[in-house]
């Protein structure tokens, strides 16, 4: 049987390359979003012509990104999403809920003090993780039923 697993979030670390390296050899199929910054804000400008209001040209590329974000995240069986260390990532919460909302499996990626401010998205998931390693280890015991070690 194959997962399809969609990993959202964060992307200024090296999260999703540990997850799929800690899954090899598992029948697992990884979809992920644009994760060059520049070209995830610039695609709706780039495509359908620029704006002089920034507010639009983020609103530009935030609807094409969301056909790859939409269609990937319905079509997974489970969606990992990752609440990184730096940035306020309301995409994130966003492509949480929309999961939470498709009735997904979702596993949340995120740090001890992220607890308090993400404790609604969290009750949605059915794991929450605290290391990319613990995330290839429900994905193994999902699909194999092994436990780790």
């Amino acid at each position: 049987m194959t997962y399809r697993v969609y990993l959202s979030g964060e992307i200024h670390t090296s999260w999703r390359e540990d997850i799929i390296a800690a899954c090899d050899g598992l029948d697992v199929a990884f979809s992920a979003p644009v994760t060059d910054h520049a070209a995830s804000d610039d695609c709706g400008v780039a495509i359908l012509g620029a704006e002089e209001n920034k507010y639009w040209h983020d609103h530009k590329g935030a609807m094409v990104n969301a056909i790859r974000t939409r269609k990937e995240i319905a079509e997974a069986d489970v969606v990992v999403v990752r609440f990184g260390e730096k940035y306020r990532q309301w995409n994130a919460a966003f492509d949480a809920g929309y999961a939470a909302a498709l009735s997904k499996s979702l596993i949340i990626l995120q740090m001890p003090e992220h607890d308090h401010a993400l404790k609604e998205v969290d009750a949605a998931a059915l794991a929450v993780a605290r290391e990319p390693a613990q995330v290839a280890e429900i994905l193994r015991y999902a699909l194999t039923g092994k436990l780790p070690g």
